[in-house]
């Protein structure tokens, strides 16, 4: 049985859950989210403050789908009630970002502007500077994507250290040819 799977999922208050034969749909402050499951591999049940999660059989694709579909819908209880958020930095002189509507400017040293449409149901928000972009949404899956393709228009690059990277993270730097010598 997974370790996962068997951790119950705290209800938040203000958060209501409905389990339907194959969905549970969980409607909260923030929003509203659905997450499908297969009753072939889990059933889910509820009470006043958790949900649980139980495995139907005992088969290699249940014990996988067990931790997977308790994930998914703990994901969509926290998102209704907190949201998810990740932060991208511009590196670079030059470079920076700027929202319009529903569009994501990017100046990143290309010959012209990179303009990102920006899908329903994620906010962008960009700082004063213009160098740091914030991704927020109650979906953690579409905010991790668009911070993704994001990122993805210029990631960073090891001499330099210049384009668009998560915060945090570290960029692993190499030495140009002139230390190699």
């Amino acid at each position: 049985m997974s370790r996962i799977g068997r951790m119950p999922i705290p209800i938040p208050a203000g958060v209501e859950v409905s389990i339907g034969e194959d969905e549970v749909k969980v409607k909260g402050p923030k929003g509203q989210l659905s997450q499908s499951f297969n009753p072939q591999y889990v059933s889910v049940e509820k009470d006043d403050k958790y949900v649980y999660i139980k495995s139907t059989n005992n088969s290699k694709n249940a014990k996988a789908m067990h931790g997977l579909y308790r994930s998914l819908i703990n994901n969509a209880v926290v998102g209704v009630s907190q949201g998810f958020t990740k932060v991208l930095q511009i590196e670079g002189v030059g470079y920076k970002a700027a929202v319009s509507g529903k569009k994501l400017t990017l100046t990143v040293g290309f010959s012209h502007d990179v303009i990102y449409n920006i899908p329903d149901g994620v906010n962008v928000e960009v700082d004063k500077k213009g160098v740091e972009i914030t991704v927020s949404g109650i979906d953690k899956q579409l905010v991790g994507l668009v911070a993704s393709q994001i990122r993805a228009i210029k990631p960073p690059e090891p001499y330099k250290g210049k384009g668009i990277r998560y915060k945090g993270e570290y960029v692993r730097r190499k030495m140009g040819k002139a230390a190699s010598k």
